[in-house]
């Protein structure tokens, strides 16, 4: 049993996302309008007729995928594998705060290198590997020909989607930003079994503009 499709959507807007902090996996609820993103994306990703809905284990991802349940029925299953890269004491701090304190690793983050996330964080490599791992083995177990919704996060989404199609780590940052709420739609192909992108940063034009 395979999905044919995989939706990789992120979750609705923070006030740390508009503040601009590191939000790694502090535990933060959405917003208002992060709440208001999830019911509009609702209701065009009920179009899709989903079978499973899966999600990262924090309260942001959860109130997200909560709105698919209310116009589906579908309860997600949770997954901590799908959480957002981890930033360690970078929690909560905007660019120049970490600049101040581990400039070093800020100016190799600007340039795109694999970057720890702080002492004690993740690279962007070691989330891609742990996402992408965790999003074969949900298309794996999921009915043949399903369509499955997996509400993640903005850097761990991309970086799973890249390491997922086989692609070398260095061009994660090629697909360019998933905004707050929107998603990437991944089509399996049939014969060669390989997955490849259909849509990227796809929001229904309800879902207002947000701070990535």
């Amino acid at each position: 049993m395979t999905a044919d499709r995989l939706v990789l959507w992120r979750h609705g807007q923070t006030d740390w996302n508009t503040s601009g902090r590191f939000q790694g996996q502090a535990d933060i609820p959405l917003n208002a309008v992060g709440l208001d993103q999830a019911r509009d994306a609702a209701r065009v990703l009920a179009t899709l007729e989903p079978a499973q809905l899966w999600s990262s284990d924090l309260t942001r991802t959860r109130q997200t995928s909560a709105a698919l349940t209310e116009v589906t029925g579908l309860e997600p299953r949770l997954d901590e594998r799908l959480r957002e890269v981890n930033v360690g004491t970078w929690e909560g701090l905007r660019g120049p705060e970490i600049d101040a304190v581990e400039p070093e690793a800020w100016a190799a983050l600007r340039r795109g290198e694999d970057v720890r996330r702080s002492p004690t964080g993740e690279t962007v490599s070691e989330v891609g590997e742990r996402v992408a791992r965790a999003l074969a083995e949900i298309a794996e177990q999921a009915p043949d020909g399903a369509t499955v919704v997996v509400t993640t996060h903005g850097l761990a989404g991309r970086a799973g989607l890249c390491r997922l199609l086989g692609l070398p780590f260095d061009l994660w940052r090629t697909f360019g930003s998933l905004d707050n709420c929107a998603w990437s739609v991944l089509h399996r192909h049939r014969a060669g079994g390989y997955w490849r992108v259909a849509e990227h940063n796809v929001r229904p034009l309800a879902v207002r503009e947000t701070i990535s």
